[in-house]
């Protein structure tokens, strides 16, 4: 699986073989098809493996919170990727965001692992709230990502802080 995530993450779902990930993994093509029962199930597995690894790496980067600054801080820093996520997890995952809207079944993934996020920042927002700073989350990622210019930290971090006035 963990083959697949590098293969999904460098060739998208698109480009996924099994041919690729037997390579990436250096094992014999046939060991797939042996231990999954299609290359659909194998991306689901996949993606689900890869979205509970970064549910962990999302709870450990709130650890330390423990006041509203902290809280900005903390939410700055992992939209400006300095929160254990690199470009092949945010890769990744909107490959998965993707899959999803076009495979329904893919969605109980995609909604798990919202909910876990969502959980972390009920810790410190209410519910509502909540919903709403994760979606600012992905979408500032994505204007990130996909940017032609730099998009500065400090730019970042006032956003956040605007979006989270009034919510200590």
């Amino acid at each position: 699986m963990d083959a697949a995530i590098t293969v999904i993450a460098e060739h998208g779902v698109a480009g996924t073989t099994h041919r690729l990930i037997a390579a990436a993994a250096d094992v014999p093509l046939g060991s797939l098809t042996y231990h999954f029962s299609s290359l659909d199930d194998l991306r689901a597995q996949a993606f689900r493996r890869q979205a509970e690894r970064m549910s962990v790496v999302y709870e450990s980067h709130f650890l330390r919170v423990d006041s509203h600054e902290a809280l900005v801080e903390a939410v700055t820093d992992l939209i400006h990727g300095d929160a254990g996520a690199d470009a092949a997890d945010w890769a990744i995952a909107y490959e998965l965001y993707l899959a999803a809207l076009r495979d329904p079944a893919l969605r109980t993934i995609t909604e798990t692992w919202m909910r876990a996020s969502r959980a972390v920042l009920e810790r410190f927002v209410d519910p509502t709230t909540a919903r709403g700073v994760d979606a600012l989350i992905e979408g500032l990622v994505i204007h990130k990502t996909l940017s032609t210019t730099p998009f500065p930290r400090e730019q970042i971090r006032v956003i956040v802080a605007r979006c989270l006035a009034g919510t200590s």
